[in-house]
């Protein structure tokens, strides 16, 4: 790897030299001799190769700063290096907010260590830092990574029955491949003289599996277990190797139901940026709009439930008829309701004409007068008030330990978008304001989310106003091998997070996304902790949680529970002959 930050080697590189940020300068510093080479990844991106025993250290440094804005450990991303460098690596990412509202001054820090290929271990962080339990989990579970001194190894994304040392991500297991061993299941016990509640993993108030266990005295819940990744569908790992880089796009689109847009822009960005190409500024306004768009409708879509949650069906009815028009607006923009499919690397694949400029002005204005309603109608409603006021708090420091992301981290006091403090696609040239409340309770949460409708609104009459002409796209070409960057967006949870490293051939060596939830659930047993068994379900909802695009076709015999792997044409004949039987 060039040390392009450096040019001449961190070890011996006069400070003065090797980065323009002060706060940089410092961590070099600090840390020179645990550094053994950096990388200027893109503008914003720097990638520093160091010493697994410096790795806890080196992300508080970051995380704790207190000269900084709102830094947070972003994710951890596990990759087989073998092939390449001949070990494993493991990487904290950090996104480094210096100054809220200033782009120009806030990165990402990218601190990679490489792990001995017999030995792939590291010292732990996530008894000092909650934020990092989930990630040192994933990489034990799928890479077989040991997380020293760690304070819980269940397993997270793999089934208890899963084999020991058996390690999907590694690229010397077939991703075809499905291993079976004795059913079992390990719960955490709960605390002395406790009752336990399950809610889930199948339950009226979310469509997908989640597992959460309370544990109760009386009525208050003292204490908290979650279990998930019951809908893991192995995206990662079909994404790598196997489909091509713009192939791979499609398939991230797909990785949530409501901002799956978001998820789509994100690596392309990635890839984007790996190529060091500028997409037309068409085609940022356009990826702008829809991405706004996704965001009113997801954030009304979690009112109507928030609002089924209090009893209060009326909102519910409210909510999901305002968003209705929302969704035929995005048809009548893209030719579907939801899986846009305009977004390839490169820009959009579908122009905005201009007599659907004054289609959109006209739906986004009845839609700020219905939104103003229905908030009016919902903030009126005692009951929906006195069941949301109050109730699930999450502090701020609580939030920032586990760096609680979007409107969640927001309602509690969290000062951070990556849409105004890292702007990608057209939102620095755009302007809005990031609502910040401090109660963090559900109240907060809801109200918040309203107000950022507003601003979505105010966004898209902007984007639309000052809309450039010229091209939606630009050509990629070739990737350079082996050259790795981020993509990211700011979903309507909160951040959204792409690494891609590419392979060979347009290829993709490896995929790494983080979805908003994946920061967010994990702080939900703290949200719950001294509340009622009664208001469980409605801070769960609070958070808007997304199951699926947390937990990133195969076809099992519940019977015998032998699994089946089919390939394209077999199962495309199975769709066929099963379409036949239903008609």
């Amino acid at each position: 790897m060039e040390c392009s930050v450096c040019a001449g080697g961190c070890r011996s590189a006069e400070v003065e030299d090797v980065l323009e940020d002060g706060h940089l300068k410092e961590f070099v510093e600090k840390f020179r001799r645990a550094i053994f080479e950096c990388k200027k990844l893109t503008r914003n991106q720097y990638l520093f190769v160091v010493d697994r025993e410096a790795l806890p250290e080196m992300v508080l440094h970051w995380h704790n700063h207190p000269d900084l804005g709102e830094p947070h450990f972003s994710m951890g991303i596990g990759t087989d290096e073998r092939s390449i460098a001949g070990k494993f690596a493991y990487a904290p990412v950090i996104n480094v907010a210096v100054e809220p509202g200033n782009g120009k001054r806030n990165y990402w820090v990218i601190l990679k260590a490489y792990l001995d290929e017999d030995n792939p271990e590291f010292p732990s962080i996530a008894a000092e830092l909650p934020a990092a339990l989930w990630a040192e989990r994933e990489v034990y579970d799928l890479l077989g990574f040991n997380p020293k001194g760690h304070p819980d190894l269940r397993r997270l994304v793999l089934p208890e029955d899963w084999p020991e040392g058996v390690y999907p991500l590694r690229k010397d297991h077939d991703y075809k491949a499905s291993p079976m061993d004795t059913p079992k299941c390990y719960y955490k016990p709960g605390p002395p003289d406790t009752m336990t509640v399950p809610i889930g993993p199948y339950h009226l108030a979310l469509d997908e599996p989640a597992h959460f266990r309370i544990f109760v005295k009386g009525e208050t819940v003292v204490d908290v277990d979650y279990r998930g990744f019951y809908s893991h569908r192995g995206i990662e790992k079909i994404g790598e190797g196997r489909l091509t880089y713009n192939q791979v796009l499609f398939i991230a689109e797909r990785i949530c139901g409501i901002c799956g847009f978001q998820h789509s822009t994100s690596y392309a960005q990635a890839v984007e940026n790996i190529a060091g190409v500028e997409i037309p500024e068409r085609a940022m306004y356009i990826r702008t709009i829809m991405l706004e768009i996704e965001r009113i409708h997801s954030h009304m879509l979690w009112a109507g439930v928030a609002a089924h949650l209090t009893g209060f069906d009326t909102g519910f009815m409210h909510a999901w008829r305002i968003r209705e028009p929302v969704m035929w607006l995005a048809e009548r923009l893209t030719g579907n309701r939801k899986t846009y499919g305009i977004n390839i690397v490169g820009g959009v694949r579908r122009d905005f004409l201009d007599y659907r400029k004054e289609m959109i002005m006209e739906k986004i204005k009845e839609l700020r007068r219905q939104v103003e309603e229905f908030i009016e109608i919902a903030t009126g409603t005692a009951t929906f008030v006195k069941r949301a006021e109050g109730v699930g708090i999450l502090p701020y420091k609580v939030a920032k330990a586990y760096s609680v992301l979007g409107p969640n981290g927001r309602a509690s006091g969290r000062n951070i978008d990556v849409r105004r403090d890292q702007p990608f696609a057209a939102y620095k040239d755009l302007d809005f304001k990031v609502p910040v409340y401090k109660e963090g309770d559900v109240l907060a949460r809801f109200l918040i989310r309203m107000d950022e409708v507003f601003e979505s609104i105010w966004i898209i009459e902007q984007a639309i106003d000052q809309m450039p002409g010229g091209d939606v796209f630009v050509p990629i070409g070739e990737l350079p091998e082996y050259e790795e960057a981020l993509g990211y967006s700011e979903a309507p949870r909160g951040e959204v997070v792409h690494y891609v490293m590419t392979d060979r051939k347009n290829k993709v060596y490896r995929w790494k996304v983080r979805a908003p939830t994946y920061n967010n659930l994990p702080a939900v047993p703290e949200m719950l902790k001294g509340y009622s068994v009664a208001d469980a379900p409605l801070i769960i909802a609070s958070i808007d949680p997304c199951y699926s695009c947390t937990e990133r076709v195969q076809i099992v015999d519940v019977e015998t529970g032998k699994a089946q792997t089919l390939n394209e044409q077999q199962f495309n004949m199975l769709s066929i002959q099963k379409g036949k039987e239903v008609a």
